[in-house]
């Protein structure tokens, strides 16, 4: 218990400390790229203030992990380059008995670090970023272009040029009617559809359906069995597109759904989902990195950890940024493209460890 105690009151001020200068570091870097956008629009200093506090619980949830890693690995690298562990050693206490306290507040720490991005971080950063869209006069457009949707479980297409939301009007629209066996039924093409909020269903401008007699291609006016299944809600076609992480796990899982329902691309979506899981996780891990980085240098101790911890951040993510990249076009599955960087090092820090003075 004595050496759980000064293990974390030499810990604890130095993991505070790392949090709040990395989490300065992305605040003043946030700050600095859109400073001359709030200059360009009069933005008022207090706002840009309150801005940067929305923004804060977000640094805070990306420092965590390299405020930990820096943390442990200059903690021990210190208690190296005093011969203190030697003398922990001498005692009969072995490396993983001596830093498995850090590596139970690093496993409770994933857990909150989850919940608090869930919780917390999200809703800050959502109304960091709207807020941040109105001062800035980037208002987004609910209008769509090249629509195409997937309705009734697959069996109706959507195919429209435009769709115009303060009208709510599809334009050059054509819809494909499948049979239960996915072939093709009818084709419907109509100049133009109106959303009819009295009967919720789509009112055609000069529908024709085209069908095929033998090889003969003809035209009729389309069955009212066809027009009256057109009840697809007219928030569908708007250009309403959700940033995963700006929606806590629940919502992301409810609009994924939405992009498998209505055929649209959901990879990256994935990606970025199974990412709210995997993240968290890299507190445990960095523990076992930090551990097994600790102890390579007698000199200048803070330089060599801060160092290799910048330099292990780094390498992360990079790695998270190219399999994301590899996840959101397919050539990997989105669970992968999450959770591979997280194995890669969970390995890296089991060999690491494997080859660390004891």
């Amino acid at each position: 218990m004595v050496l759980v105690k000064y293990l974390f009151k030499r810990f604890t001020p130095i993991f505070i400390g790392a949090l709040g200068f990395f989490s300065l570091v992305l605040v003043m870097v946030d700050l600095l790229m859109n400073l001359w956008k709030f200059i360009q629009n009069d933005v008022p200093p207090i706002q840009v203030a309150y801005l940067m506090i929305l923004y804060i619980p977000k640094t805070v949830w990306y420092a965590v992990p390299l405020g930990v890693l820096f943390a442990v690995a200059y903690t021990l690298s210190d208690l190296y380059a005093n011969n203190e562990l030697t003398a922990v050693f001498a005692s009969g206490v072995s490396l993983s008995h001596f830093t498995m306290p850090l590596l139970t507040f690093s496993l409770i720490l994933s857990f909150a670090l989850f919940f608090f991005e869930d919780r917390l971080v999200v809703p800050t950063y959502a109304k960091k970023k709207d807020l941040q869209k109105v001062l800035l006069q980037e208002e987004k457009s609910m209008n769509n272009d090249s629509v195409v949707v997937l309705s009734d479980s697959g069996f109706l297409i959507y195919k429209a040029q435009l769709y115009e939301d303060s009208q709510k009007r599809l334009y050059d629209l054509t819809l494909v009617y499948r049979n239960p066996d996915k072939s093709m039924r009818a084709v419907i093409h109509a100049d133009s559809a109106s959303w009819s909020e009295e009967k919720n269903i789509w009112r055609l401008q000069n529908p024709i359906e085209y069908y095929f007699e033998g090889e003969e291609l003809k035209t009729i006016y389309p069955e009212q069995e066809l027009l009256d299944k057109l009840n697809e809600p007219s928030d569908t076609f708007r250009n309403n597109s959700v940033s995963i992480e700006e929606v806590n796990t629940k919502d992301a899982k409810i609009y994924i759904n939405h992009l498998k329902r209505i055929g649209l691309p959901y990879h990256e979506e994935l990606s970025v989902y199974y990412k709210k899981f995997a993240f968290p996780s890299i507190v445990f891990i960095v523990v076992f990195l930090s551990i097994g980085l600790s102890g390579k240098s007698r000199k200048n101790v803070l330089l060599i950890s801060l160092a290799l911890s910048i330099s292990a951040a780094v390498l992360f993510y990079v790695m998270q940024m190219v399999t994301m990249l590899l996840a959101k076009f397919g050539y990997i599955s989105p669970m992968m493209g999450a959770w591979f960087p997280v194995f890669f090092f969970i390995v890296a820090s089991i060999v690491l460890l494997r080859y660390s003075r004891t």
